[in-house]
Formats: structure tokens, C-alpha cells, sequence
């Protein structure tokens, strides 16, 4: 008896001990383009998140490897996070099996990332200004073995809708990465009669045979409990957030607006396969997100909704695209 006792003593001591290096956030996150009633394009992105609460867990290695990567600021004791994702692109006409040499071509992405997050904060004057600088790597794969006909088509015969027909025609298989890298300015909200507002600052870019661009865009942010967070999170290439939740009160919410511009070097979803010869449209150089949206966010636990315009990212798209995000985490 007493023997099962210490035994379980112990394993509830090590289970205490070993929880706090692991808690963080979890979180998943869909966008879709059903929202604009259309399937097309950009269609659909799925990520599942899980990013630490605190600056202890997680491998080492990954710590020191994406710090060297990313030689602006010390991550290294930052949160560390790791995602699973994949994001589907189709052309507009998704009946018919030919090829279609001048829209988007067929493709998806299947990846995993690790990132770090280094939060610093100072005095500015008489107000705080907080920093984030974050880092991540997503190393996955494009073409068939990215499951894309197979997620979509399964999806569409499950709601009973039209498959789409061309996936013969997709990007080939080629591993994909892509290094992303941000850093979000939160100075200290203003006030006035219990509500807050606040204007976040971004840079960034990425380098890799998936992305290389370089960013920058802005998000005004309205409500209560704005340190909660450094605003919406979005599936990249588009400007983000970061995932972890950090509510200061038990209630938390916020309207949003943003805008963000891209220059763009690298996008294989338009630029085709990177060694052979494949389908492949001529990119727009530069590119335009603009998003409204909503978060709630009730003790530990946050849904965030945006809609998201993004201008043609080829020269012969026929307008503009929208789609929705929406975001659920559980902080653990």
C-alpha cells in the first residue's frame, strides 16, 4: 500500500513538474473561400498550432537553429511553437480536365513548422512599446503526395458538390520550405472609457522555393483586453499574429482592420515547379491583403473570424479573391 502510494506520489509530482514546459497554445485554423461564394484560386488552407506558454520546453536544437537563421533580435528564449498544415489551390474552371495553360495552376502544399517567438518590451517616453520578433521554418512537399485532389474532392463529395475535374494537371512533386520572418510593434493601447485602441506595425518576408517576398502592413485594433494577443493570425504567406493566448482579464475582445502589402520574388503556386517543367502563370509582382474581422476571447480560450480581399496575384486573373479565416485556440 504504501509503496503504491509513494508511486503514485511520484508520478504526480513528475506529471506537475514536466506540465508547466509544455503548457501553451492550441490552436486550429481554417480559411476558405466558400465565403465569396466561389471555389477558386486560393480555395482552402487547414494549420493546427501549438505554441508554448513559456520560454522553457521544447528541443534546444530547434531554439538554436532557427535563431541562427534569424539574426535581427535573440529568440532563443522565446516561446517556441510547431505546426502541422496544408493549403489547396485550384484554377476558376474546375469542370473540365484540360489544361489551363493561362489560369492558376492545380497545386498543394503539405507541410510541419517549427518558429520561435521573442517578446521584448521598453519605455518610450512615458509609454511601454512591446515587441515581437518571430521565426519559422516549414519544410513540407508540393504536388500529388501533398493530398490535395484527395482532401478536396472527399470534402466536395461529402457536402455533394461538383468535384473538381483538372487535379491530372497539378504541380509536380518537389519538396517545399519556406523560412518565415516577422516583427510586430504593439505600443501601449490607448484608452478611453473602458475601451482601447492600438495600431500594429509589421515587417517581414520569407526565402525559400515556396516563398520569397518581403512585407510590411498595419492593424488597427478596437476593444477590451488588447495585450491578449499581437493581433489576428492568418496561414501564411499572409501577415500573422502569433497563436499563443495571454488573456490579462477574463473577458477579452477586439474589432480589426488591416493592410499589408507583399513583394513578391518567389511563389511556386504561380511560378510552377522549381527543376522541371510544369503549369505556371506570370505572377503580379506586388500584392494586397486587406482583412476586417472580430476576436472574443472568454479567460483562456479565443475564435477569431476575419474576411480577407486579396488583389490578382497573376496577370490574367479576373478580379480580386476573398476568403474567410476563422480560428479556434484553448490555452492549456
Amino acid at each position: 500500500m504504501f509503496r503504491s502510494r509513494l508511486s503514485a506520489a511520484v508520478f504526480a509530482a513528475c506529471a506537475c513538474a514536466a506540465a508547466p514546459a509544455w503548457a501553451g497554445t492550441v490552436s486550429a485554423q481554417i480559411e476558405n473561400d466558400r465565403v465569396a461564394n466561389t471555389d477558386r484560386h486560393y480555395t482552402h488552407g487547414t494549420r493546427f498550432d501549438w505554441v508554448s506558454d513559456k520560454t522553457e520546453g521544447g528541443p534546444e536544437w530547434v531554439r538554436e537553429g532557427l535563431d541562427f537563421l534569424y539574426p535581427l533580435a535573440d529568440v532563443r528564449a522565446g516561446r517556441i511553437g510547431f505546426a502541422l498544415g496544408q493549403s489547396i489551390f485550384t484554377p476558376e474552371n474546375t469542370a473540365t480536365r484540360a489544361p489551363q495553360p493561362h489560369d492558376r495552376p492545380y497545386a498543394a502544399w503539405l507541410y510541419a513548422g517549427a518558429s520561435v517567438h521573442a517578446e521584448t518590451s521598453r519605455r518610450v517616453g512615458a509609454r511601454r512599446l512591446d515587441t515581437l520578433d518571430s521565426v519559422e521554418l516549414d519544410l513540407g512537399i508540393v504536388g500529388p503526395q501533398a493530398y490535395g485532389e484527395d482532401i478536396q474532392n472527399g470534402f466536395h463529395d461529402l457536402i455533394r458538390v461538383d468535384r473538381a475535374m483538372g487535379w491530372d494537371n497539378q504541380l509536380k512533386n518537389e519538396p517545399a520550405l519556406a523560412l518565415f520572418f516577422s516583427r510586430t510593434w504593439r505600443p501601449q493601447a490607448w484608452e478611453a472609457a473602458g475601451l482601447e485602441a492600438d495600431l500594429l506595425p509589421q515587417l517581414g518576408g520569407s526565402l525559400g522555393n515556396a516563398y520569397t517576398h518581403a512585407e510590411g502592413g498595419l492593424v488597427l485594433r478596437f476593444g477590451q483586453g488588447l495585450d491578449i494577443d499581437y493581433g489576428p493570425t492568418h496561414i501564411r504567406p499572409s501577415s500573422t499574429g502569433i497563436a499563443a493566448v495571454e488573456p490579462s482579464r477574463d473577458v477579452s475582445w477586439y474589432l480589426f482592420a488591416g493592410a499589408a502589402g507583399r513583394a513578391v520574388a518567389r511563389n511556386i503556386f504561380l511560378d510552377g515547379n522549381t527543376f522541371v517543367d510544369g503549369p505556371s502563370v506570370e505572377k503580379n509582382p506586388f500584392v494586397a491583403d486587406f482583412q476586417l474581422g472580430a476576436m472574443l476571447a472568454l479567460t483562456g480560450y479565443r475564435i477569431t473570424f476575419s474576411q480577407v480581399f486579396r488583389t490578382p496575384e497573376f496577370k490574367e486573373q479576373h478580379g480580386s479573391d476573398r476568403f474567410g479565416s476563422l480560428t479556434l485556440s484553448a490555452r492549456f
